[in-house]
């Protein structure tokens, strides 16, 4: 498996409007947009840092994995999103050495890309996210 970058660092927030102002008007950083993705019952908005981005997340839904999220640890760091090269091949890899799979196959996220997550119980409880550009 081959690692590019960190490519995010997302953060649970209850309102994007709310949440952004201490990463915008704080920090300074610009906010790019804001996009649903439907499937996943949320709302994004990313901010660049370098070759990486801050991804604030809202839910969509109270049945949404960011509202159970919320709700369950309130607001704050959610996980990291590694960018790979082949997201398939990194997902093998990872089955083959014991890595327990949220996402067995990706799926499409922010951004137009492939996306997939391993379960927190096999990452030292942490949430990792897997990337590809398409």
């Amino acid at each position: 498996m081959k690692i590019l970058k960190i490519d995010h660092i997302g953060v649970a927030v209850n309102s994007i409007d709310a949440g952004k102002n201490f990463w915008k008007e704080i920090l300074g950083l610009s906010l790019e947009g804001t996009e649903t993705v439907e499937e996943q019952k949320v709302t994004t908005a990313f901010m660049p840092v370098g070759e990486s981005e801050i991804e604030l997340l809202e839910s969509t839904s109270p049945e949404g994995p960011i509202a159970k999220f919320l709700e369950k640890r309130g607001e704050g760091f959610q996980h990291i999103a590694f960018m790979v090269e082949d997201i398939e091949s990194a997902l093998s890899e990872l089955k083959e050495k014991g890595i327990k799979l949220i996402d067995e196959k990706p799926r499409k996220g922010a951004g137009g890309k492939k996306i997939a997550f391993l379960h927190p119980k096999s990452t030292n409880g942490v949430l990792v996210e897997l990337c590809q550009k398409i």
